[in-house]
């Protein structure tokens, strides 16, 4: 008969290690989509009563990854789809993603922008570093992001990336604003002061590490991936890291910032050097952009409505 403290120990060793094959096997390759219900377009009598966006984000495509492709070729198709960066998790995955990403091309419009895996090639690391307050910079070899670039926008993709523009979406004025990845701080703030305030504002970013300036510059609508949900969360106690400024608890999901509303994805994928997921599933979320005149009672714009999950 084992001491007690023995029993213990083994008894740890074996559920973390069938949290692991959990993790690794499973979890990350358990793809759902998550519908959200929001009453934020302007109440008017021009545009749409509602707006579809499918929001995708770290895919982090690599050769072979024909259950994320056969997931993608399976989702609704929206009116408008947005990818915020993190395309690859490998260089040598640039074409395959471009081919994934077919099917899911928006009916009015399809909008990307970069994250530092697209532009630079992915390299292991220490997962303790995750916990430091500051990391060290290392340094990387560069990417095919150009080619992912050039291959995107040749089958219809418009890049966002550091751009402001004025746009319409069926009668829809909207103010479109792209930042890029401000967790390697190639984000440009200059451009992003409204021109147009009377137009619906929509902001588009790699690292949520933008929303606030975006918030209080008065886009209405933002959407942001990066933080993978987490990526590693507890049951009840949710993302251990962010790898961002965002709090923890705002690792994922919908949420005010002041007037306006922010989605996190959790994203699709993994880096390659850490293909775990645990108590945070890959998603694709698609957003239905209600008219605030279309509410069925006001509770709902408060609770955003209720969520929708299907899993596949």
């Amino acid at each position: 008969m084992l001491p007690r403290s023995l029993q213990i120990a083994a008894a740890l060793a074996i559920a973390g290690t069938a949290c692991v094959v959990y993790g690794v096997a499973i979890e990350r390759r358990w793809y759902r989509l998550v519908r959200h219900r929001l009453a934020i377009l302007p109440a008017a009598a021009d545009g749409p009563e509602s707006l579809t966006v499918l929001h995708l984000s770290d895919l982090h495509f690599v050769r072979g990854d024909e259950r994320k492709a056969r997931f993608l070729a399976g989702l609704p198709r929206a009116d408008v789809t947005v990818v915020t960066g993190d395309f690859l998790g490998e260089p040598e995955a640039v074409e395959r993603t471009v081919d994934a990403l077919a099917p899911v091309r928006g009916r009015l419009a399809s909008w990307f922008v970069l994250g530092s895996n697209d532009y630079y090639m992915p390299r292991p690391l220490n997962y303790f570093a995750y916990f430091r307050a500051k990391r060290k910079p290392r340094r990387a070899r560069t990417g095919r992001a150009a080619e992912l670039i050039a291959l995107l926008e040749a089958v219809g993709w418009q890049n966002l990336t550091n751009v402001r523009r004025e746009i319409e979406l069926d009668g829809l004025p909207i103010e479109l604003l792209g930042l890029d990845d401000a967790h390697i701080r190639q984000h440009d703030l200059t451009i992003a002061p409204r021109r147009t305030p009377a137009r619906f504002g929509i902001a588009v970013m790699h690292s949520p590490d933008s929303a606030p300036e975006s918030a209080a510059l008065g886009y209405d609508f933002m959407v942001a991936g990066h933080t993978h949900g987490g990526q590693v969360c507890l049951p009840f106690g949710g993302a251990i890291v962010t790898n961002c400024s965002m709090p923890r608890r705002l690792a994922a999901g919908l949420m005010h910032m002041g007037g306006a509303v922010l989605h996190t994805s959790p994203g699709l994928g993994t880096s390659k050097f850490a293909p775990f997921r645990f108590a945070c599933r890959p998603e694709a979320t698609v957003l239905e952009l209600r008219r605030v005149d279309t509410l069925d009672s006001p509770r709902d714009v408060a609770q955003f409505g209720s969520a929708q999950r299907s899993g596949r």
